[in-house]
């Protein structure tokens, strides 16, 4: 199937992490972009999982590692852990309930507290085929994430909308970051970008993140 590779064909490995209240639809995203899943009686997350899927960019094979953990307070505790070493999240939302949206500020913070200030980040507002239950306008969500420098996309796990797109747009950019420190490093790219699998770390211009992304239906 296209996008899927053996285990150890990649070129780069990309830690990115789900965030945000519990019950949005974090697990069925992940689901849906790695295993094409989605279980209508999924039941929330307890401590952390997580699953990877490749993409090729440009020639090159991007192995996303993609962690999902419970958005309840009592596993607050592992969140130094969960963040370590991500490169990419997307804060997710669920549209229906105007909460967890107001929540995003708060595990935004949290996200910052604990990665590199120039984390690639989308906000996802999720379950978009429940449209007439939409709590959260989508203007004003685009409004948040152009006052936070985030991407935006609005998704539904359960119909498969814009799930490839958001995973993509977060993997593709950080891969952006990386080619584009190679570039400006010249000749001694050769030997200072990370070689075949290597984990990367994103610590580059902010400006090449400062795009809100386009698909929001």
């Amino acid at each position: 199937m296209a996008g899927y590779r053996a285990e150890d064909d990649y070129d780069y490995l990309f830690k990115v992490v789900l965030i945000g209240d519990s019950g949005v639809g974090k697990s069925n995203l992940l689901s849906r972009f790695t295993r094409n899943e989605f279980n209508l009686e999924s039941k929330s997350t307890i401590g952390v999982e997580f699953a990877t899927r490749s993409l090729t960019v440009e020639g090159k094979v991007l192995k996303a590692q993609i962690w999902d953990t419970a958005g309840q307070e009592r596993y607050r505790a592992i969140t130094s852990a969960y963040y370590r070493g991500a490169v990419g999240a997307l804060l997710i939302y669920d549209v229906t309930r105007h909460s967890t949206f107001e929540n995003a500020e708060r595990w935004l913070r949290e996200l910052r507290e604990h990665t590199d200030p120039n984390i690639v980040v989308m906000l996802v507002g999720n379950k978009s085929d429940l449209r007439h239950l939409v709590a959260v306008p989508t203007e004003d969500a685009r409004s948040f994430a152009e006052r936070e420098g985030l991407y935006f996309m609005e998704t539904s796990a359960l119909e498969s909308t814009n799930v490839e797109n958001a995973f993509a747009e977060v993997l593709t950019s950080i891969y952006k970051i990386v080619s584009k420190r190679a570039v400006e490093m010249g000749d001694d790219a050769a030997t200072s970008v990370p070689g075949h699998g290597e984990r990367i770390n994103v610590k580059e211009d902010a400006s090449v993140l400062r795009r809100v992304g386009c698909c929001s239906s």
